[in-house]
Protein backbone atom coordinates (compact mmCIF):
# COMPACT_ATOMS: atom_id res chain seq x y z
CA UNK A 1 0.00 0.00 0.00
CA UNK A 2 1.13 3.49 -0.68
CA UNK A 3 -0.12 5.51 2.36
CA UNK A 4 -0.99 8.85 1.38
CA UNK A 5 -2.83 9.62 4.61
CA UNK A 6 -1.13 11.02 6.83
CA UNK A 7 -2.70 14.38 7.78
CA UNK A 8 -4.93 12.24 9.57
CA UNK A 9 -2.39 9.71 10.91
CA UNK A 10 1.53 8.69 10.41
CA UNK A 11 0.25 5.10 9.81
CA UNK A 12 3.93 3.96 9.23
CA UNK A 13 5.97 4.70 12.47
CA UNK A 14 9.44 4.06 13.32
CA UNK A 15 10.07 0.99 14.31
CA UNK A 16 11.36 2.25 17.56
CA UNK A 17 7.60 3.34 18.31
CA UNK A 18 5.97 0.00 18.10
CA UNK A 19 8.93 -1.73 20.33
CA UNK A 20 8.35 0.93 22.60
CA UNK A 21 4.62 0.70 23.40
CA UNK A 22 5.37 -3.23 23.38
CA UNK A 23 7.76 -2.88 26.12
CA UNK A 24 5.70 -0.57 28.03
CA UNK A 25 2.34 -2.65 28.18
CA UNK A 26 4.79 -5.13 30.76
CA UNK A 27 6.87 -2.82 32.24
CA UNK A 28 5.32 0.44 33.23
CA UNK A 29 2.73 0.99 35.60
CA UNK A 30 1.38 4.60 36.96
CA UNK A 31 3.39 7.68 37.27
CA UNK A 32 2.53 9.21 40.67
CA UNK A 33 0.82 5.67 41.62
CA UNK A 34 3.32 4.11 44.13
CA UNK A 35 7.22 3.39 45.02
CA UNK A 36 7.59 0.39 43.44
CA UNK A 37 9.58 0.43 40.80
CA UNK A 38 7.05 0.15 37.65
CA UNK A 39 5.43 3.00 39.07
CA UNK A 40 8.48 5.07 39.15
CA UNK A 41 9.94 3.87 35.55
CA UNK A 42 6.55 4.96 34.47
CA UNK A 43 7.32 8.42 35.84
CA UNK A 44 10.67 8.57 34.69
CA UNK A 45 9.42 7.79 31.23
CA UNK A 46 6.60 10.46 31.81
CA UNK A 47 9.25 13.24 32.30
CA UNK A 48 11.20 11.97 29.57
CA UNK A 49 8.80 12.81 27.11
CA UNK A 50 8.07 16.06 28.47
CA UNK A 51 11.06 16.83 28.44
CA UNK A 52 11.86 16.12 24.84
CA UNK A 53 8.94 17.48 23.76
CA UNK A 54 9.92 20.52 25.60
CA UNK A 55 13.27 20.46 24.08
CA UNK A 56 11.70 20.38 20.33
CA UNK A 57 9.13 23.00 21.10
CA UNK A 58 11.44 25.43 22.94
CA UNK A 59 9.54 25.24 26.10
CA UNK A 60 10.85 26.63 29.26
CA UNK A 61 9.46 23.84 31.53
CA UNK A 62 8.67 20.29 30.80
CA UNK A 63 5.79 20.83 33.64
CA UNK A 64 4.34 23.04 30.69
CA UNK A 65 3.65 20.04 28.36
CA UNK A 66 0.06 18.32 29.19
CA UNK A 67 -0.74 14.67 27.70
CA UNK A 68 -3.72 14.63 25.99
CA UNK A 69 -5.70 12.15 24.10
CA UNK A 70 -5.37 13.74 20.87
CA UNK A 71 -5.37 17.54 19.64
CA UNK A 72 -9.03 17.56 19.76
CA UNK A 73 -9.08 17.20 23.63
CA UNK A 74 -6.30 19.94 24.24
CA UNK A 75 -8.02 22.46 22.13
CA UNK A 76 -11.13 21.61 24.15
CA UNK A 77 -9.09 22.47 27.28
CA UNK A 78 -7.14 25.51 25.80
CA UNK A 79 -10.63 27.10 24.74
CA UNK A 80 -12.85 26.66 27.44
CA UNK A 81 -10.15 27.72 29.60
CA UNK A 82 -10.29 31.34 28.28
CA UNK A 83 -13.88 31.43 26.57
CA UNK A 84 -17.40 31.52 27.91
CA UNK A 85 -20.88 32.23 26.90
CA UNK A 86 -21.42 35.00 24.74
CA UNK A 87 -17.34 36.01 24.18
CA UNK A 88 -16.41 37.29 21.15
CA UNK A 89 -13.68 35.03 19.35
CA UNK A 90 -12.25 35.76 16.15
CA UNK A 91 -10.71 31.90 14.32
CA UNK A 92 -9.21 31.52 10.81
CA UNK A 93 -11.43 31.07 7.69
CA UNK A 94 -9.63 27.60 8.10
CA UNK A 95 -10.59 25.98 11.24
CA UNK A 96 -11.26 22.55 11.80
CA UNK A 97 -14.23 21.46 13.53
CA UNK A 98 -12.22 20.53 17.07
CA UNK A 99 -12.19 24.18 17.17
CA UNK A 100 -15.81 25.43 15.88
CA UNK A 101 -18.23 22.90 17.69
CA UNK A 102 -16.20 23.50 21.44
CA UNK A 103 -16.73 27.13 20.80
CA UNK A 104 -20.72 26.29 19.50
CA UNK A 105 -20.99 23.98 21.87
CA UNK A 106 -20.14 26.93 24.47
CA UNK A 107 -21.94 29.60 23.42
CA UNK A 108 -19.33 31.72 21.96
CA UNK A 109 -19.66 34.47 19.36
CA UNK A 110 -17.37 33.35 16.70
CA UNK A 111 -16.00 36.00 13.93
CA UNK A 112 -13.95 34.21 11.00
CA UNK A 113 -11.14 36.59 9.79
CA UNK A 114 -11.75 34.34 6.46
CA UNK A 115 -8.76 35.12 3.67
CA UNK A 116 -8.14 34.13 0.07
CA UNK A 117 -6.02 30.63 0.02
CA UNK A 118 -2.59 31.14 0.00
CA UNK A 119 -2.66 34.84 0.77
CA UNK A 120 -0.39 35.24 3.63
CA UNK A 121 -0.58 39.27 3.61
CA UNK A 122 -4.68 38.74 3.38
CA UNK A 123 -4.75 36.74 6.13
CA UNK A 124 -2.71 39.10 8.47
CA UNK A 125 -4.77 41.85 6.69
CA UNK A 126 -8.27 39.92 7.82
CA UNK A 127 -7.06 39.40 11.52
CA UNK A 128 -5.90 42.77 12.01
CA UNK A 129 -9.42 43.80 11.34
CA UNK A 130 -11.09 41.38 13.13
CA UNK A 131 -9.41 41.32 16.63
CA UNK A 132 -11.14 44.57 17.97
CA UNK A 133 -11.40 45.40 21.95
CA UNK A 134 -14.47 43.57 22.71
CA UNK A 135 -12.30 40.42 21.60
CA UNK A 136 -11.81 37.53 24.28
CA UNK A 137 -9.66 34.89 22.48
CA UNK A 138 -8.30 34.32 19.15
CA UNK A 139 -7.60 30.83 17.78
CA UNK A 140 -5.54 30.20 14.78
CA UNK A 141 -4.72 26.86 12.64
CA UNK A 142 -0.94 27.24 11.93
CA UNK A 143 -1.99 24.64 8.60
CA UNK A 144 -4.76 24.14 6.79
CA UNK A 145 -5.44 20.28 7.41
CA UNK A 146 -7.22 20.43 3.54
CA UNK A 147 -5.03 22.70 1.77
CA UNK A 148 -1.59 23.05 3.55
CA UNK A 149 -2.00 26.65 3.90
CA UNK A 150 0.42 27.44 6.30
CA UNK A 151 -0.72 30.65 7.88
CA UNK A 152 1.64 33.43 9.28
CA UNK A 153 0.67 32.23 12.77
CA UNK A 154 4.25 34.38 14.45
CA UNK A 155 2.26 37.97 13.06
CA UNK A 156 -1.51 37.17 13.98
CA UNK A 157 0.39 36.08 17.69
CA UNK A 158 2.11 39.56 17.23
CA UNK A 159 -1.40 40.92 16.77
CA UNK A 160 -2.30 39.33 19.97
CA UNK A 161 -0.09 40.43 22.24
CA UNK A 162 -0.24 44.16 20.90
CA UNK A 163 -3.76 43.62 21.62
CA UNK A 164 -3.46 41.74 24.99
CA UNK A 165 -5.71 38.62 23.42
CA UNK A 166 -5.20 35.36 24.30
CA UNK A 167 -3.98 33.03 21.85
CA UNK A 168 -4.94 29.14 20.92
CA UNK A 169 -2.50 27.78 17.99
CA UNK A 170 -3.82 24.38 16.59
CA UNK A 171 -0.49 22.99 15.47
CA UNK A 172 -2.05 19.37 14.32
CA UNK A 173 -0.54 19.58 10.88
CA UNK A 174 2.18 22.08 11.46
CA UNK A 175 4.05 19.82 14.76
CA UNK A 176 7.02 17.42 13.77
CA UNK A 177 6.91 19.09 10.28
CA UNK A 178 7.54 23.31 10.92
CA UNK A 179 9.60 24.90 13.25
CA UNK A 180 7.23 25.78 16.79
CA UNK A 181 9.01 28.09 19.34
CA UNK A 182 6.28 28.42 22.18
CA UNK A 183 8.31 31.20 23.70
CA UNK A 184 8.76 33.08 20.80
CA UNK A 185 5.05 32.67 19.80
CA UNK A 186 3.96 33.91 23.18
CA UNK A 187 0.22 31.72 22.66
CA UNK A 188 -1.28 30.69 25.44
CA UNK A 189 -1.66 27.43 24.32
CA UNK A 190 -0.36 25.21 21.31
CA UNK A 191 -2.17 22.14 20.59
CA UNK A 192 -1.51 18.83 19.30
CA UNK A 193 -1.58 15.31 17.93
CA UNK A 194 1.20 12.78 18.74
CA UNK A 195 -0.28 10.22 15.71
CA UNK A 196 0.44 12.69 12.88
CA UNK A 197 3.55 14.78 12.56
CA UNK A 198 5.67 13.13 16.11
CA UNK A 199 5.06 9.93 14.57
CA UNK A 200 3.38 8.61 18.10
CA UNK A 201 0.55 6.18 18.72
CA UNK A 202 -3.26 7.23 18.28
CA UNK A 203 -4.25 8.01 21.47
CA UNK A 204 -1.97 10.65 22.31
CA UNK A 205 -1.81 14.47 21.67
CA UNK A 206 0.18 17.14 23.73
CA UNK A 207 -0.88 20.53 25.20
CA UNK A 208 1.55 23.35 25.64
CA UNK A 209 0.67 25.41 28.30
CA UNK A 210 1.39 29.59 29.21
CA UNK A 211 -1.08 29.03 32.23
CA UNK A 212 -2.63 26.50 33.83
CA UNK A 213 -5.95 26.84 32.53
CA UNK A 214 -9.39 25.70 33.74
CA UNK A 215 -10.10 21.64 33.97
CA UNK A 216 -12.27 20.07 31.45
CA UNK A 217 -11.83 16.69 33.99
CA UNK A 218 -11.27 16.11 37.53
CA UNK A 219 -10.40 13.19 39.16
CA UNK A 220 -7.57 11.51 40.59
CA UNK A 221 -3.58 12.98 39.66
CA UNK A 222 -1.49 10.63 41.71
CA UNK A 223 -1.05 14.25 44.06
CA UNK A 224 -2.14 15.61 46.69
CA UNK A 225 -5.17 13.56 47.28
CA UNK A 226 -6.23 15.27 50.46
CA UNK A 227 -7.58 18.08 48.02
CA UNK A 228 -11.10 18.07 47.02
CA UNK A 229 -10.56 20.17 43.47
CA UNK A 230 -7.17 19.47 40.82
CA UNK A 231 -4.00 20.76 41.73
CA UNK A 232 -3.66 24.10 40.66
CA UNK A 233 -0.48 23.25 39.19
CA UNK A 234 0.81 21.51 36.06
CA UNK A 235 0.93 18.99 34.46
CA UNK A 236 -1.58 17.66 37.56
CA UNK A 237 -3.86 20.10 37.03
CA UNK A 238 -4.62 18.37 33.11
CA UNK A 239 -3.79 15.25 33.55
CA UNK A 240 -6.80 13.55 35.64
CA UNK A 241 -6.51 9.69 35.66
CA UNK A 242 -4.82 6.92 34.46
CA UNK A 243 -2.04 7.57 31.71
CA UNK A 244 -1.46 5.76 28.47
CA UNK A 245 2.12 5.19 29.46
CA UNK A 246 2.05 2.53 26.18
CA UNK A 247 1.12 5.80 24.13
CA UNK A 248 3.54 8.16 25.99
CA UNK A 249 6.24 5.74 25.27
CA UNK A 250 5.49 5.27 22.06
CA UNK A 251 5.19 8.77 21.93
CA UNK A 252 8.69 9.46 23.47
CA UNK A 253 10.50 7.73 20.48
CA UNK A 254 8.37 9.62 17.83
CA UNK A 255 9.71 12.97 19.10
CA UNK A 256 12.59 11.28 19.35
CA UNK A 257 12.93 10.54 15.39
CA UNK A 258 11.68 13.87 14.35
CA UNK A 259 14.40 15.80 16.52
CA UNK A 260 17.26 13.19 15.30
CA UNK A 261 16.22 14.77 11.65
CA UNK A 262 15.10 17.83 12.39
CA UNK A 263 11.94 19.51 11.75
CA UNK A 264 13.95 21.12 8.68
CA UNK A 265 15.31 17.81 7.01
CA UNK A 266 11.44 16.71 7.62
CA UNK A 267 10.03 19.75 6.05
CA UNK A 268 12.42 19.64 2.96
CA UNK A 269 11.62 15.75 2.18
CA UNK A 270 8.00 16.22 1.95
CA UNK A 271 8.05 19.83 0.42
CA UNK A 272 9.97 17.91 -2.32
CA UNK A 273 7.74 15.51 -2.97
CA UNK A 274 4.51 17.66 -3.01
CA UNK A 275 7.06 19.50 -5.46
CA UNK A 276 7.12 16.32 -7.81
CA UNK A 277 3.04 15.97 -7.35
CA UNK A 278 2.11 19.35 -8.09
CA UNK A 279 4.44 19.42 -11.35
CA UNK A 280 2.99 15.92 -12.54
CA UNK A 281 -0.74 16.76 -11.76
CA UNK A 282 -0.63 20.37 -13.43
CA UNK A 283 -0.09 18.91 -17.09
CA UNK A 284 -3.56 16.98 -16.19
CA UNK A 285 -6.33 19.42 -17.79
CA UNK A 286 -8.87 17.07 -15.96
CA UNK A 287 -7.65 17.36 -12.44
CA UNK A 288 -8.46 20.85 -10.69
CA UNK A 289 -5.55 21.04 -8.36
CA UNK A 290 -4.98 23.72 -5.17
CA UNK A 291 -1.66 24.69 -4.41
CA UNK A 292 0.69 27.34 -3.79
CA UNK A 293 2.75 29.43 -6.05
CA UNK A 294 4.82 30.43 -3.72
CA UNK A 295 5.90 26.94 -2.12
CA UNK A 296 7.34 28.07 1.40
CA UNK A 297 3.01 28.72 2.11
CA UNK A 298 2.11 25.15 1.43
CA UNK A 299 2.58 22.30 3.55
CA UNK A 300 3.10 19.04 2.17
CA UNK A 301 -1.09 18.57 2.03
CA UNK A 302 -2.51 18.70 -1.43
CA UNK A 303 -6.29 18.93 -1.86
CA UNK A 304 -7.00 18.12 -5.66
CA UNK A 305 -10.55 17.19 -7.77
CA UNK A 306 -11.15 15.55 -10.61
CA UNK A 307 -13.60 17.51 -12.60
CA UNK A 308 -16.92 15.70 -13.48
CA UNK A 309 -15.82 12.85 -10.69
CA UNK A 310 -16.96 12.70 -7.11
CA UNK A 311 -14.62 13.04 -4.69
CA UNK A 312 -15.18 9.90 -3.24
CA UNK A 313 -15.14 7.71 -6.19
CA UNK A 314 -12.00 9.16 -7.08
CA UNK A 315 -10.30 8.14 -3.56
CA UNK A 316 -12.43 4.52 -3.40
CA UNK A 317 -10.85 3.64 -7.18
CA UNK A 318 -7.46 4.80 -5.61
CA UNK A 319 -7.98 2.77 -2.59
CA UNK A 320 -8.85 -0.12 -5.37
CA UNK A 321 -5.16 0.57 -6.84
CA UNK A 322 -3.55 0.81 -3.40
CA UNK A 323 -3.27 4.19 -2.64
CA UNK A 324 -4.63 5.46 0.83
CA UNK A 325 -6.04 9.04 0.66
CA UNK A 326 -8.91 11.12 1.98
CA UNK A 327 -11.55 12.17 0.39
CA UNK A 328 -14.60 14.33 1.61
CA UNK A 329 -14.45 17.94 4.05
CA UNK A 330 -11.74 16.20 6.31
CA UNK A 331 -13.56 17.67 9.33
CA UNK A 332 -13.02 21.33 8.00
CA UNK A 333 -16.15 22.67 6.43
CA UNK A 334 -15.28 26.07 7.44
CA UNK A 335 -12.29 25.83 4.95
CA UNK A 336 -14.05 24.08 2.54
CA UNK A 337 -16.44 27.40 2.44
CA UNK A 338 -13.72 29.70 2.60
CA UNK A 339 -12.49 28.14 -0.63
CA UNK A 340 -15.68 27.32 -1.96
CA UNK A 341 -15.04 23.30 -2.13
CA UNK A 342 -17.77 22.98 0.13
CA UNK A 343 -20.51 21.31 -1.88
CA UNK A 344 -17.38 19.15 -3.67
CA UNK A 345 -15.20 18.48 -1.02
CA UNK A 346 -11.72 17.71 -2.27
CA UNK A 347 -9.20 14.52 -2.66
CA UNK A 348 -6.21 14.98 -0.12
CA UNK A 349 -2.79 13.67 -0.44
CA UNK A 350 -0.47 14.51 2.95
CA UNK A 351 3.10 12.79 2.76
CA UNK A 352 5.57 11.57 5.67
CA UNK A 353 9.21 11.44 5.88
CA UNK A 354 8.58 7.63 4.90
CA UNK A 355 6.99 8.28 1.71
CA UNK A 356 9.15 8.32 -1.32
CA UNK A 357 9.50 10.21 -4.95
CA UNK A 358 9.17 6.71 -6.48
CA UNK A 359 5.35 6.45 -4.84
CA UNK A 360 4.37 9.86 -6.31
CA UNK A 361 4.97 8.65 -9.71
CA UNK A 362 3.16 5.56 -9.21
CA UNK A 363 -0.05 8.01 -7.46
CA UNK A 364 0.05 10.31 -11.05
CA UNK A 365 -0.05 7.05 -13.36
CA UNK A 366 -2.68 5.29 -11.61
CA UNK A 367 -4.56 8.43 -11.54
CA UNK A 368 -3.98 9.26 -15.18
CA UNK A 369 -5.36 5.36 -15.41
CA UNK A 370 -8.53 6.38 -13.70
CA UNK A 371 -9.23 9.23 -15.38
CA UNK A 372 -8.61 7.31 -18.72
CA UNK A 373 -11.17 4.94 -17.98
CA UNK A 374 -13.82 7.36 -16.96
CA UNK A 375 -13.30 9.60 -20.03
Amino acid sequence: MIYFDNAATTLIKPEAVRRAMYSAVGRLASPGRGGHPAAMAAAEKAYECRTAAAGLFKVPEPEQVVFTMNATHALNIAIKSLAGAGDRVVISGYEHNSVRRPLNTIGAKITAAASPLFDEEAAVAAFDKALTPETKLAVVNHVSNVFGFVLPVERIAKLCRERRIPLVVDASQAAGVLDIDFQRLGADFVAMPGHKGLYGPQGTGILLCGRSGETLMEGGSGSDSRLALMPEYLPDRQEAGTHNMPGIAGLLEGIRFVSRLGTERIARHEKRLLGAAVKAMKELDEVELYYAPDIHCQSPVLSFNVKGEDCQSVAEALAERGIAVRSGLHCSPLAHQTVGTYESGTVRLSFSAFNTEQEVWHFVRELKSIIHHRS
